[in-house]
C-alpha cells in the first residue's frame, strides 16, 4: 500500500479550491474572471490579500490615478477599453465588494480535515514566496491541466 500525501486544509502553504462559477459576472476583477472557488480559509484569506495588493497599485491613465485590476483591465480587456475611464473604475469597485460579499458567503471545509495532495475533487495550488510576491504553483496533474486551460479560456475571453 502506498503512502498517500495528505494535507492539512489549515497549511497556509496551499491555496485550494474546487471548480465553479461565482454569482455575479465579472469584467475587470481577475480573481471574479476565473472559475475557481475557495474552499478553505486560508485561501479566502490569500485571495483577499492579493486582491488588496492589486488594488493599491497605483497607475496613472489620462488624468486619473487608477489601481492596478482597472490598468490591467484596460491593458487586456477590449470592452474595457471601450468603456469610460470613470464607469472602469466605478464598475471595479462594484466589482470588488461583489466579490468580497461572495467569499463571506461561501461554504467552506473544515480547518481540521486533510485531504489528499492526488485530489481530482480540489484544484490544489502550492504557495511559495519569491521577495514579495506569492506564486501559485499547481501541486497536481489535475490542477495543472485545470490551471493551463483556464489560462487559456480567460485569454480568450480577454481578447
Amino acid at each position: 500500500m502506498t503512502d498517500e500525501k495528505m494535507i492539512n486544509l489549515d497549511d497556509i502553504n496551499y491555496a485550494i479550491y474546487k471548480i465553479g462559477d461565482w454569482e455575479n459576472q465579472y469584467e475587470i476583477n481577475q480573481i471574479g474572471l476565473s472559475h475557481e472557488i475557495p474552499v478553505t480559509k486560508n485561501t479566502v484569506m490569500h485571495i483577499k490579500f492579493s486582491m488588496d495588493e492589486i488594488r493599491n497599485s497605483q497607475f496613472h491613465v489620462s488624468d486619473k490615478t487608477v489601481n492596478g485590476f482597472v490598468a490591467i483591465a484596460l491593458q487586456l480587456n477590449q470592452k474595457v477599453q471601450d468603456m469610460d475611464l470613470d464607469e472602469a473604475i466605478e464598475l471595479e469597485e462594484k466589482e470588488y465588494q461583489n466579490i468580497l460579499k461572495e467569499l463571506e458567503n461561501l461554504e467552506l471545509l473544515d480547518d481540521k480535515e486533510s485531504l489528499p495532495l492526488e485530489s481530482e475533487d480540489y484544484l490544489i495550488y502550492k504557495l511559495e514566496k519569491d521577495c514579495h510576491v506569492t506564486n501559485s504553483i499547481p501541486a497536481n496533474e489535475f490542477t495543472k491541466k485545470f490551471y493551463f486551460d483556464e489560462i487559456k479560456r480567460i485569454e480568450d475571453a480577454l481578447s
